[in-house]
C-alpha cells in the first residue's frame, strides 16, 4: 500500500477548539466535511488521543476556525504539536467566546460553531457530526490548503492526525535523532553540527520542543 497516493486527497487546515467550565481547548485538524447543506452538518476527525477530543465530548460543542493562506506556521505548532492538558495555547492566541464557545481568530478567514448531535467510533479517530448554530466569514484571504502547508511551509503532520505517514529513516551508518512530539528526523550526516553538539537551547525546527524530547534511533 502506498499512502502517500492520501495526499492527493484535498484537505484544508483547521483549529477546532471546546471549553467546559474553565477550561480551554484546542488542536488542528485537516479532516472536517461538510455533510448536508439544508440545516448544515460538518463531520470533524479528532484522534482519541487529543486532550480537546475529551473536552468535545464532555462540552457537546465546538468551533472550527478556517485558517487562512497567511497564517503563521508557529500558530499551527502551537495548537499541532502540543496538548492543551500541557500547556495553555489561548494564552498568546486571538480568540473570542461566542455563543459559549472558544473561537481562534488569529490567522482565521472564519469560523463555524456547532453542536456535536452524534459521535462515530473510528478506530483510533472519534468522528464528530456537528449541527451548525453559527458562522462567519472573517476576512476574504483565501483558505489555507494542508498540500501549501506541506510543501510552502514545510509543515509536517502531528502523529495524531489521520494523515501522518511515518517517515522513511536513511539506512546510511549515521546517528540519527527522531522528535517525539512530530516526528522530526535529525540526522548527523545531513546536518552540519552533530546532535550532540547542539547548545541546550536548541529546539525542533518543527514544533519547537527541546532536545531532551528527542530520542536516538540507530
Amino acid at each position: 500500500m502506498d499512502k502517500n497516493i492520501f495526499k492527493k486527497i484535498s484537505y484544508g487546515l483547521y483549529i477546532v477548539s471546546s471549553n467546559i467550565d474553565n477550561i480551554l481547548s484546542g488542536c488542528v485538524v485537516n479532516t472536517v466535511s461538510q455533510i448536508t447543506s439544508a440545516n448544515p452538518l460538518i463531520a470533524v476527525s479528532i484522534n482519541k488521543n487529543n486532550y480537546t477530543n475529551e473536552i468535545v465530548k464532555k462540552s457537546k460543542k465546538l468551533s472550527i476556525s478556517i485558517l487562512g493562506a497567511q497564517t503563521k506556521k508557529e500558530l499551527i505548532n502551537r495548537f499541532g504539536f502540543a496538548s492543551s492538558k500541557d500547556i495553555d495555547k489561548f494564552k498568546d492566541t486571538q480568540y473570542k467566546i461566542i455563543n459559549d464557545v472558544a473561537v481562534v481568530t488569529e490567522d482565521a478567514c472564519g469560523y463555524i460553531i456547532g453542536d456535536v448531535v452524534n459521535i462515530v467510533d473510528a478506530e483510533t479517530h472519534d468522528i464528530f457530526l456537528i449541527r451548525v448554530r453559527n458562522s462567519q466569514m472573517l476576512n476574504d484571504d483565501e483558505a489555507l490548503t494542508y498540500q501549501e502547508y506541506q510543501n510552502k511551509m514545510k509543515g509536517t503532520s502531528p502523529k495524531n492526525a489521520p494523515t501522518y505517514i511515518e517517515p522513511v529513516i536513511s539506512k546510511t551508518i549515521t546517528n540519527k535523532y527522531r522528535c517525539l512530539i512530530c516526528g522530526h528526523i535529525y540526522d548527523d550526516g545531513y546536518e552540519k553540527i552533530p546532535f550532540s553538539e547542539l547548545p541546550d537551547d536548541w529546539v525542533c525546527p518543527v514544533c519547537g520542543v527541546g532536545k531532551d524530547k528527542f530520542e536516538k534511533i540507530n
